[in-house]
């Protein structure tokens, strides 16, 4: 019994981080109705540049640095670090939420994941990627409690984790400024008739989420460690906390934080008894996050708010293809002469894009058609291709491919189940925790996944051999030819013009009026989440030809973030903005040759991220929406100048006549 106690003591220190990330979340969506997935990079930010004062002294900027002489004591510099995050908060605030205020749920979701990708980035550009060692502000001595001996810092950080708690409880319920802002989340109108100014209450509620947040990570991480890739994902139990908590109750998101890391601890301590299942020994906590979120919104769904606020505009039109076969035969054309004229690693990178162009267009089906939005598309591509090494084997190409690509299919109308009754930032939380349950539960799980990784046999068809490498060709053009984006492109663009598109149309734009209709949104949803899995998981068994071998890298969370980022970037909702998508990517042929050209391997993840973010801000249609327009433009201006020439000469003839 002893043990159980001490390691539910343990698990407060990641109690104490959950919590306070969850309070901050509750805090922002109060002020601004922004579930915000960057609010534990915010805090990651301020907990490096005090580790980084605690250490040398030196105040490290986004670009640049202020030498201010040797190295600080633990509390100005802990002082610092609370203010860095503080400052960052209001000033994302002010750049990006602030203009963004009356945008869609998506694009929100979108900046936010693209400033969660941004900050992690640039941490590593600017503090590296190990992890670091950070001085200890709180006291650290044992103590002994019934015979248990642990450090006290565990119970001094659970104690000044309450104290924050009953701090924001006491603002939001006793201040001026924190009952104008409980008001301004009713009815953001009324609350501005009444001299409050909504956008100032957003920015204190900023400026308070992330000093709480910062706070509490940079007395913790002397006892966790400090690595910027681990503590950004510190959100997705802050964000299943935060939910238990109706986003409205600091006390209740505080509680489930804490609750929650004793309940991974537990785990963790169950996980090394010798009757647990070998296969559940690893994962096991950190999928517990995502059954916490479904049990959440599935129970409180209906009871957790939206915020009152003012005009929202709609989502990126839908740009509805016009197929001909005239084009369809030049988009072929164009794809195998990129083949042919390319070779080494730049036919490789046309390999890449094409595969990467077929995930976008699962989000363009998923996102662009049904505005559901998915951050897990990894996670199902991955499933498919781990699948495939495992019956690889057994059965034949494309055999095989058919029936991992179908089981991502069933993974992807799973996890579209809980779509039946949420939407939004609450749905793009559902499938964070997902994508994390299945990458540490199955890819990151020696049981499923051997470390050495799981090799993939390589396509054999009616005796042709489609390998991707055979001696020192690393890209094969049989295998290119294998990577069919046009016929995926073809079948998306059928979709998007049938009945079932429109219909998908309807389910975007308003649930209750195609239901009225008589859509059955529920079946429009399933299928839309299924045929959007079953292209990602075409995708992730090419990416397993390709590569000849899986592991869990190749389908983190980060690389399903990097999907939704490019899916956006490009144009989320036309088949043109996937090639764009495609060409951007990691490994993809725009990466190569700006690689070359200007070597942006290290920058790419930063670039990528704050252009997610302007392009969420400044075009919503992203970059084929506007090349779109701008052909538009450019043809009306030609015509009417055409026009005008023939006015000029058929006014000139008359006058000769």
């Amino acid at each position: 019994m002893h043990e159980y106690i001490l390691f539910a003591i343990i698990g407060l220190t990641a109690g104490s981080i959950y919590a306070a990330l969850a309070m901050g979340l509750v805090t922002t969506y109060r002020g601004t109705g922004v579930i915000n997935f960057a609010q534990a990079a915010i805090a990651a930010w301020g907990a490096y540049v005090y580790a980084e004062l605690s250490s040398t002294g030196s105040l490290v900027l986004p670009i640049g640095h202020i030498q201010l002489g040797g190295a600080w004591s633990a509390g100005p510099a802990f002082i610092v670090g609370v203010t860095s995050a503080a400052l960052l908060g209001l000033i994302l605030h002010l750049l990006v939420f602030r203009p963004l205020h009356g945008a869609p749920p998506l694009a929100k979701v979108v900046a936010t994941v693209g400033l969660l990708l941004a900050l992690d980035a640039l941490i590593t550009l600017r503090f590296g990627s190990e992890p670091l060692a950070v001085a200890p502000l709180l006291p650290s001595g044992d103590v002994s409690i019934a015979g248990l001996s642990f450090s006290q810092s565990v119970l001094w950080l659970a104690g000044l984790t309450a104290l924050l708690m009953a701090g924001l409880w006491t603002w939001g319920r006793y201040t001026v400024t924190g009952i104008a802002t409980s008001a301004a989340m009713e009815n953001e109108r009324a609350a501005s008739l009444s001299g409050y100014s909504p956008d100032a209450l957003a920015a204190v509620t900023w400026m308070l989420a992330s000093t709480v947040a910062a706070a509490v990570v940079i007395l913790a991480t002397p006892s966790t460690g400090l690595s910027a890739d681990e503590i950004v994902l510190f959100v997705v139990p802050a964000v299943a906390c935060a939910l238990m908590g109706r986003l409205t109750s600091v006390p209740l998101a505080c509680a489930a934080g804490l609750g929650l890391g004793v309940i991974e601890s537990e785990l963790t301590l169950l996980s090394g008894k010798s009757w647990w299942p070998h296969w559940a020994t690893v994962g096991v906590s950190d999928s517990v996050p995502f059954v916490i979120v479904i049990v959440a919104l599935f129970v409180l769904g209906r009871r957790i708010p939206t915020r009152g606020g003012l005009d929202v505009q709609l989502l990126p039109p839908v740009a509805r293809p016009n197929v001909r076969p005239g084009r369809v035969a030049m988009l072929i054309a164009a794809g195998l002469l990129s083949l042919l004229l390319t070779s080494g690693s730049y036919r490789f990178g046309v390999i890449t894009s094409m595969i990467v162009a077929i995930i976008a267009l699962s989000l363009v089906v998923l996102t662009g058609l049904v505005g559901q939005i998915s951050l897990a598309q990894a996670a199902v591509a991955g499933t498919a291709g781990f699948a495939m090494s495992k019956i690889g084997t057994s059965l034949p190409f494309p055999l095989s491919t058919l029936a991992a690509a179908l089981l991502a299919a069933l993974l992807g109308v799973s996890i579209g189940i809980p779509a039946l009754r949420i939407r939004g930032a609450q749905l793009a939380a559902v499938t964070l925790a997902a994508a994390v349950a299945i990458e540490q539960f199955v890819f990151n799980n020696p049981s499923f996944s051997p470390i050495s990784g799981n090799p993939i046999p390589d396509p054999h068809l009616f005796g042709l051999d489609l390998a991707v490498r055979r001696g020192t060709d690393l890209a094969r053009l049989p295998f290119g030819l294998l990577v069919l984006f046009a016929l995926a492109a073809l079948a998306v663009a059928n979709l998007m013009r049938s009945a079932s598109g429109r219909a998908m149309l309807a389910v975007r734009s308003n649930e209750r009026a195609a239901a009225a209709a008589g859509i059955n949104v529920a079946a429009i949803k399933l299928v839309a989440f299924g045929f959007s899995a079953f292209l990602a998981g075409l995708a992730g068994t090419l990416i397993g030809y390709s590569r000849g071998q899986l592991s869990a890298e190749s389908f983190t969370v980060f690389v399903g973030l990097a999907f939704l980022a490019l899916a956006y970037l490009g144009g989320i909702t036309s088949i043109g903005g996937a090639l764009v998508a495609g060409t951007l990517a990691p490994l993809g042929i725009g990466y190569v040759v700006l690689n070359q050209l200007v070597s942006l391997g290290q920058y790419y993840t930063l670039v990528a991220g704050f252009s997610l973010v302007l392009v969420a801000m400044l075009n919503p249609g992203g970059i084929a929406a506007q090349t779109r327009t701008n052909i538009a433009t450019v043809s009306a201006h030609v015509k009417r100048r055409r026009r005008a020439v023939l006015v000029g000469q058929a006014q000139e003839v008359g006058g000769h006549v």
